[in-house]
């Protein structure tokens, strides 16, 4: 005897953004078995605004995305959440920063259609979820086999070490480091590493990244104190500039004086 499954019965017409849930108090903010602590929201916010330059260089007309803890719907669920992931940090790129005015309340595929490039998750536990490849349901898999981002990164915070996997064709591979110990993602024009340094009143090893020559992208921090600094010294050098310039137009006029005083006009 033989037996039949009843499918799914999907809406006909499906929800956007502003249907589906932002968080229901256990997927977005508390989605790891492990918790989170404070490193990770500097951590997202330092990702962001070092790479922001490198993206408006990019995008100059803006149409590009930064999520962060923010949901992404890859296929209809009940509840909607398991039809979810939520990546601690992600890019995508040729998407408006609004859709119809309104800012993004998660990101979902089949509204925006365009995969995220990169994925970045910080682990608190001991990283088993985020490497889980069970079908459907595993989060290696479902960025992988569906959400489909070209690189996904694995940041073990307690461990201050980083995986990269860049998808070819159906499956992830492992990227490797380079000679700097950094990961290329060379579709952005960057490197992500580890970097130990001060952020945020906090000393730590960092995620962080690099242009392609290797030199660490700063922080808008950074680049307003970077701007400051060589804003200074070039006022220092103008009035170095404007001294010399004075001491020689004192000096020419001592000479001119003693000229006079031999009887001779300076003029001539």
């Amino acid at each position: 005897m033989s037996m039949t499954t009843t499918p799914e019965i999907l809406p006909t017409t499906l929800p956007d953004h502003t249907q589906l849930p932002e968080s229901d108090g256990t997927f977005v903010f508390a989605e790891r078995a492990g918790g989170k602590n404070f490193q990770e929201h500097p951590q997202s916010i330092l990702l962001t605004d070092s790479i922001q330059p490198i993206l408006q260089k990019r995008h100059p007309e803006g149409n590009y995305c930064i999520g962060q803890d923010s949901g992404i719907y890859w296929r209809i669920t009940d509840p909607p959440q398991r039809g979810a992931e939520a990546p601690d940090w992600f890019y995508v790129p040729n998407v408006p920063p609004l859709l119809k005015g309104q800012t993004r309340r998660s990101y979902v595929l089949w509204q925006e259609i365009i995969p995220p490039l990169i994925v970045l998750e910080f682990v608190s536990g001991d990283g088993s979820e985020e490497r889980d490849k069970t079908s459907w349901t595993g989060k290696f898999w479902v960025y992988e086999q569906a959400i489909r981002p070209a690189f996904y990164g694995i940041y073990e915070v307690r461990h201050s070490r980083v995986e990269v996997y860049h998808l070819i064709e159906d499956h992830y591979e492992l990227v490797i480091e380079n000679e700097r110990g950094h990961y290329p993602i060379n579709a952005l024009g960057v490197e992500l590493g580890i970097w130990q340094g001060r952020y945020q009143n906090l000393e730590l090893p960092w995620l962080h990244w690099w242009d392609d020559l290797g030199n660490l992208l700063l922080s808008g921090e950074e680049r307003a104190d970077l701007e400051r600094q060589q804003k200074e010294q070039a006022q220092e050098q103008l009035q170095q500039s404007e001294l010399l310039l004075e001491q020689e137009r004192q000096r020419g006029e001592r000479l001119a004086q003693r000229l006079r005083d031999m009887g001779v006009n300076p003029d001539e």
